[in-house]
């Protein structure tokens, strides 16, 4: 499977009174795919995402970040992790460029919740490979350069919305990204 490319998010104040509270303004923020309906699951874990979860709730239909906070909401323990599965449109290649839904995950880890990293809340923004040039694909740079611009611009607005202390764009593999980036830049297109 490959690596994923996540933002870790660390915020100001955040606590078991505020952290659905900020998780909400982020689903709010996150621009979910137009392409098909955005908001896909919601899934609640208490202590540790090894744990089954405590509740699981399906969408078919497109829903709004305040009826899934409301859902949420009836599991306020510090020690839970809400996650939600979704879509936002990116650049895909598969034999010709297009526009398509591409997964997307959106958590937010109580205070007390089993986290490696200590983050408050994370976006798993889907396969790094979709960030990066593919080498010897035509305009693939430009369109990898655009996926790259859809997570600043995002970057931006959640800046403008939450009360950050700090963020951190990383990748599973653990390599440093923006160094890859540039180094496919140059052997693509």
């Amino acid at each position: 499977m490959p690596d994923q490319l996540c933002l870790s998010l660390w915020l100001r104040g955040f606590d078991e009174r505020t952290m659905l509270e900020r998780w909400g303004e982020l689903l709010r923020v996150f621009p979910f795919s137009t392409l098909r309906p955005g908001i896909a699951a919601l899934r609640i874990y208490a202590l540790e995402f090894a744990e089954p979860a405590l509740s699981e709730q399906m969408f078919a239909v497109d829903v709004d970040a305040e009826t899934v906070v409301e859902l949420a909401e009836e599991f306020p323990e510090p020690d839970c992790g809400y996650l939600v599965e979704g879509w936002w449109d990116l650049w895909r290649y598969d034999g010709n460029w297009q526009l398509s839904p591409s997964p997307v995950v959106l958590t937010c880890f109580g205070p007390q919740f089993e986290n490696e990293i200590g983050d408050h809340l994370r976006l798993e923004l889907g396969p790094e490979e979709r960030f990066l040039p593919l080498v010897g694909v035509p305009q693939s740079a430009r369109k990898a350069h655009s996926n790259l611009q859809s997570i600043v611009r995002l970057a931006h607005e959640i800046e403008k919305r939450l009360p950050l202390e700090r963020q951190n764009l990383w990748s599973e593999s653990g390599e440093d990204f923006a160094e890859r980036v540039m180094e496919l830049a140059d052997e693509a297109d």
